[in-house]
């Protein structure tokens, strides 16, 4: 009897369930958004209920679209948006407010706070992760000062914190009936509270932030048994992997070697370089983060660049600005003129993260002339994904000394083959899309697939990646200059927006 891996993909705008075959094809897949909520300026959140029904759903449908069930499942897996942060109650199950999203910068003044006193960069030497609005800890935080009775709650372990990963976990394994609550090196590496160098919580982070421990998840390797699933379409299947999603897709692209790297094309855009069993301190800019640890073995850790805003700026475009209607008319539309008019748009919704880290940037588009049109709007939007990639690559070049031979690409971005080239373009160096461009799930199902030795090691899962298509450089270097020159200039015209 054929088995199979399924891999719970809970991002940023959607929940997905996918299932795949030992050669890391996909069996079956079905997906559903969720709501995105804007409480006031720059707040993000997201309803954890409608995730966790959203995620249950996707489940049954993917399943019954094959005629699968649990028992067709050697395991299953997570990824998770890293970051996003939630309370509830542990004996009720509820939440006690909404997830605030990666993406929600409610918590600046406590940056502003903390930095005055020693810098941004005053925990990196423990987390690896400068003083930002972006990580879990400050939300947290947040959460525990602003909600009625939370804090309390907190102390004494009945309410229980988590990012995506944890809340879907506990909820799967028993949820008030004994869930498991726990969380894995990655996704506690974005919280600012765990220690690079223990990978367990910082005693000194929680005293500084105002965290009781007794809210936080048990981490845990990336892959190893958690226990068995209770909710019906899954039930008496092994949860045995948890990856967040930047770091799923880096073991879905195989990058296992020191120096390999991948680049993530989705609402915002990550890119991660192997940097093996020790951590490296960025110098220019990055995060330093837990890569993956597999069982039995030490973790890995990784460089990281990451984007705010990529994929989010086509949606903005044609949910705000209604230039389109679906998100594949951009790339036609972009097309149709032969470059951007010197039509350049910074997309700092939410600040500017690697390698700038500005909490006070905010959006601008620059070099309008009345020659500009939405066509040129379209084309600067996708070239803007490109121009933030080559910022984090020079910068992981400089932290590294390793010089980018070509870049492992994927997300639903990667589809945009204009992007693809000009990315190639700007950077001078190929650039490569997988057959299997759904890795971040499938890092999810390695992972889980491992722990019961379905696949026996890493080797097994370099076989299975293959180049799909590559794309070369093909614009002169003259043209390269004077345009990654002109976004420079639009960068520094977003910064200090916010007073």
């Amino acid at each position: 009897m054929t088995k199979y891996v399924g891999a719970i993909d809970q991002g940023t705008t959607s929940s997905r369930f996918i299932v795949f075959d030992k050669s890391g094809n996909i069996v079956t897949v079905a997906q559903k958004e969720h709501r995105q909520i804007y409480p006031k300026p720059g707040w993000v959140e997201h309803d954890p209920l409608e995730i966790l029904h959203n995620t249950n759903e996707v489940i049954g449908a993917a399943l019954a679209r094959a005629d699968l069930s649990a028992s067709d499942l050697v395991a299953v897996g997570i990824t998770n948006q890293r970051e996003t942060t939630l309370l509830w109650d542990k004996a009720t199950g509820q939440p006690l407010h909404n997830a605030l999203v990666w993406q929600d910068t409610r918590v600046d003044g406590y940056v502003g706070e903390f930095a005055r006193n020693g810098g941004q960069d005053r925990f990196r030497a423990t987390t690896g992760l400068p003083l930002a609005s972006y990580f879990s800890g400050l939300k947290l935080r947040w959460l525990l000062e602003n909600v009625e009775g939370a804090r309390a709650k907190a102390e004494a372990g009945e309410a229980l914190f988590g990012t995506i990963d944890s809340w879907l976990a506990w909820n799967l394994t028993g949820g008030v009936k004994g869930g498991a609550h726990i969380t894995d090196v990655t996704n506690a590496s974005r919280t600012q509270l765990m220690s690079l160098a223990t990978c367990d919580w910082d005693e000194a982070m929680l005293r500084e932030y105002g965290i009781p421990r007794a809210c936080l998840p048990r981490i845990l390797p990336s892959s190893r048994i958690y226990g068995e699933i209770q909710t019906p379409a899954l039930r008496g299947a092994k949860l045995a992997g948890i990856l967040g999603d930047q770091q799923a897709a880096l073991v879905g692209q195989a990058c296992f070697a020191p120096g390999e790297a991948k680049n993530t094309y989705g609402t915002g855009c990550f890119m991660l370089l192997n940097t093996g069993s020790e951590p490296v301190q960025s110098k220019a800019g990055l995060l330093t983060t837990l890569a993956y640890q597999f069982d039995g073995e030490a973790p890995r850790y990784a460089l990281e660049g990451a984007i705010a805003i990529t994929g989010a700026l086509v949606q903005w475009l044609r949910d705000n600005l209604k230039l389109f209607d679906v998100a594949p008319q951009i790339e036609p539309l972009a097309r149709s003129v032969e470059d951007n008019g010197d039509v350049y748009i910074v997309p700092a919704f939410s600040g500017l993260y690697a390698p700038y880290w500005r909490e006070n940037a905010r959006g601008v588009i620059a070099g309008l002339t009345r020659f500009a049109t939405r066509a040129h709007f379209a084309r600067a939007a996708l070239e803007a994904t490109a121009y933030q990639t080559r910022d984090v690559v020079e910068a992981m070049e400089t932290d590294s000394g390793i010089k980018l031979s070509s870049l492992k690409t994927d997300g639903g971005m990667v589809a945009n083959e204009l992007l693809m080239q000009f990315q190639a373009d700007i950077l001078d160096v190929p650039v490569i899309r997988p057959k299997v461009t759904e890795t971040t799930a499938l890092g999810a199902a390695y992972a889980a697939g491992l722990a019961l030795e379905y696949w026996r090691n890493t080797e097994d899962l370099r076989a299975n990646w293959q180049i799909d298509k590559e794309w070369t450089p093909a614009l002169p270097a003259e043209k390269r200059i004077r345009y990654y020159k002109s976004w420079k200039k639009a960068v520094q015209r977003s910064f200090d927006w916010v007073e």
